[in-house]
């Protein structure tokens, strides 16, 4: 009985000890400080710091002056802060004060490239959300005849390279007429694309057939329970799929420059390339340049920001790997 109780004490200090130190890691979330989470965390450290420092670098170069960036190329901070190179964006800035700050003496269209940029993304978001949707929803739900085989030839236009398409695609917008128009800019990508009729058709096929048959025991047709009962439930993954499409054509660049040649169908991707060509003596305004490629960046950035989340689970729920 003396020795048991002995034990007894003398494990009495070590448990308590034990108790301690596991609360603190429960404290700390349940997770010991390792050399692999400290390497862990480093390199993911890197990765940001990779990932944000060239847009700290456009906004260093924005906020600077040409003068002093061709006197100090290599300074981290801006050189001779000013915001003149968002004016010149902006086309808030006469001839002669851009030429002062080393800038190009000819303005940016900026509301007019921004006016035909918002058109453009606009018109091939909602139309593509529209059409593929009533595709993947065929793809889903309608049963006719040879309806796998031909979901599988569409969907092997994924493998299709973009590059390929685009003198089919130019030679077909010039028979129509529509050279140097935003519709002819929107029109390739403007009815429905391979992904965009698989990612929904994914969701389409979770959808349980039960809330369709009742749907239709009540006497509503296909097309009915199709905007009544499956669009509205699907109005997260086409949230999302309207984001990632609008992110996506308003980014594009090589499609536009093909087809537009003036101001009047002019996106902003494209007339910032413009804009670099409008060149005073003393070389490319590269603080006007990327005070510019700032601003047609930011809504993207803020619009992808806002939907982060949504598109991670969205994308985690249609079962998209």
């Amino acid at each position: 009985m003396t020795d048991t109780a002995s034990m007894s004490t003398e494990a009495s200090p070590a448990s308590a000890g034990t108790s301690s130190a596991d609360r603190a890691t429960v404290r700390r979330g349940g997770r010991r400080l390792s050399p692999g989470r400290i390497v862990a965390w480093a390199v993911m450290a890197a990765i940001v710091l990779v990932t944000l420092l060239p847009f700290y670098w456009i906004l260093r170069t924005a906020l600077s002056t040409n003068t002093g960036l061709a006197g100090h190329p290599a300074d981290p901070l801006p050189v001779d802060p000013t915001t003149g190179g968002f004016e010149r964006a902006l086309g808030l800035q006469s001839a002669e004060e851009a030429i002062a700050q080393g800038g190009a003496g000819g303005g940016l269209r900026f509301w007019r490239y921004l006016l035909n940029s918002v058109f453009v993304s606009t018109l091939v978001t909602v139309c593509q959300i529209l059409f593929s949707a009533m595709a993947a929803y065929a793809f889903a739900r309608l049963r006719w005849r040879g309806r796998d085989t031909v979901f599988g030839l569409f969907l092997a236009g994924l493998m299709v390279p973009a590059i390929f398409t685009l003198l089919p695609n130019f030679v077909l917008i010039k028979e129509l007429g529509l050279v140097d128009s935003l519709l002819g800019i929107a029109l390739p990508t403007m009815f429905m694309t391979p992904f965009a009729v698989f990612f929904l058709r994914q969701f389409f096929m979770n959808v349980p057939r039960e809330v369709e048959e009742a749907a239709l025991l009540d006497g509503a047709g296909k097309v009915r329970v199709f905007f009544r009962v499956l669009l509205p439930m699907a109005a997260t993954p086409v949230l999302t799929l309207a984001v990632l499409t609008y992110i996506t054509s308003w980014n594009d660049y090589f499609w536009p420059l093909m087809v537009s040649y003036s101001d009047s169908s002019r996106v902003l991707t494209v007339a910032l390339a413009v804009f670099r060509a409008q060149t005073p003596t003393t070389g490319v305004d590269w603080s006007g340049l990327m005070a510019a490629t700032l601003i047609a960046a930011l809504p993207m950035l803020l619009l992808f920001g806002v939907f982060a989340r949504r598109i991670v689970g969205t994308i985690s729920f249609t079962g998209i790997k």
